[in-house]
C-alpha cells in the first residue's frame, strides 16, 4: 500500500475541456490524497457531469475561456475555501496523481512557494522534446537562470503564490509561465520535483501557430522585466 503524505488545507485543481472521457481516474486517483476541485472550462461533452459522479467538486465557466483562465477561477475558490495550498495537474491522464505525495512531502520540507513537476525529456515523443527543450532554454535565458521545465503543469502552489496570479491577464498556457517569472521577480522560494513523464495519443488543445507567436512574446517579455 502506498504511503500518503497528507497536507491539511490542500486541494487538487484540474482544469478540464472536454475530457469526460478520461477523466474518472484522475479524479479518483487525486481523491487517494487530496480532495479534488474540477473547473470544467466550457466543455461540449459531459465532463462536468462525469467528474461530479466521481467526486469532485466542480466549478463551470462558459464560454470555453482558457486554461489560464481555469486555473484562476480555482484559485479563487480555494482562497475563499481557505485553503493554503493548491496541487494543479492536468484531466487528461498525463499527471499520475500517485505523485501528489512528492509535491507535498517538497512543501513540508521546504515550504517552496512554487514547486513544478520536472519531466524526463528524454521519455518524450521527438516532436515535444524538441519543442520543450527549445523552450526551456529560451526561457531559461530570458529568466536569467535555468528553468528544468517551464511547461509542466504538474504544481504545487502556496496561498501567496496563487494570490499573485489573480491579477494575470494570461489566459491560455501562457499563464503558467508567467507563474514562473512572478515568483522569481517577488524573490518567492521555486522547487521542482521529478515526475513521470506520460503521452497516449493525447489530442492537443494548442493551436502550433499561436503557440508559437505567444512563446515568442512571452520570451522577450520575460526577458525585458528580468533586467528592468
Amino acid at each position: 500500500m502506498a504511503v500518503t503524505v497528507n497536507q491539511p488545507g490542500s486541494v487538487a485543481l484540474i482544469p478540464a475541456y472536454n475530457e469526460a472521457a478520461r477523466i474518472t481516474p484522475v479524479i479518483r486517483g487525486v481523491m487517494a490524497h487530496l480532495p479534488a476541485l474540477v473547473v470544467d472550462d466550457g466543455s461540449k461533452d459531459d465532463t462536468a457531469a462525469v467528474a461530479e459522479a466521481a467526486g469532485a467538486t466542480v466549478l463551470r465557466q462558459n464560454p470555453n475561456q482558457g486554461k489560464g483562465a481555469a486555473l484562476r477561477a480555482g484559485m479563487t475558490w480555494a482562497l475563499a475555501q481557505g485553503y493554503g495550498t493548491v496541487v494543479t495537474l492536468d484531466a487528461d491522464g498525463q499527471h499520475d496523481p500517485a505523485e501528489i505525495p512528492a509535491f507535498l512531502a517538497c512543501y513540508a520540507a521546504t515550504t517552496a512557494d512554487l514547486i513544478i513537476g520536472a519531466r524526463d525529456f528524454g521519455q518524450m515523443p521527438a516532436v515535444r522534446r524538441a519543442a520543450n527543450t527549445i523552450g526551456r532554454w529560451s526561457f531559461s535565458w530570458a529568466l536569467g537562470q535555468p528553468v528544468q521545465d517551464n511547461q509542466s503543469g504538474y504544481r504545487l502552489l502556496s496561498r501567496r503564490m496563487m494570490e499573485a496570479m489573480l491579477g494575470s491577464s494570461e489566459s491560455g498556457f501562457e499563464f503558467e509561465v508567467e507563474m514562473i517569472v512572478t515568483c522569481v521577480q517577488r524573490g518567492y522560494a521555486l522547487d521542482w520535483v521529478p515526475i513521470r513523464t506520460i503521452y497516449a495519443g493525447e489530442t492537443s488543445h494548442i493551436d502550433p501557430w499561436t503557440h508559437a507567436t505567444n512563446w515568442v512574446r512571452l520570451v522577450r517579455e520575460t526577458r525585458r522585466k528580468m533586467r528592468s
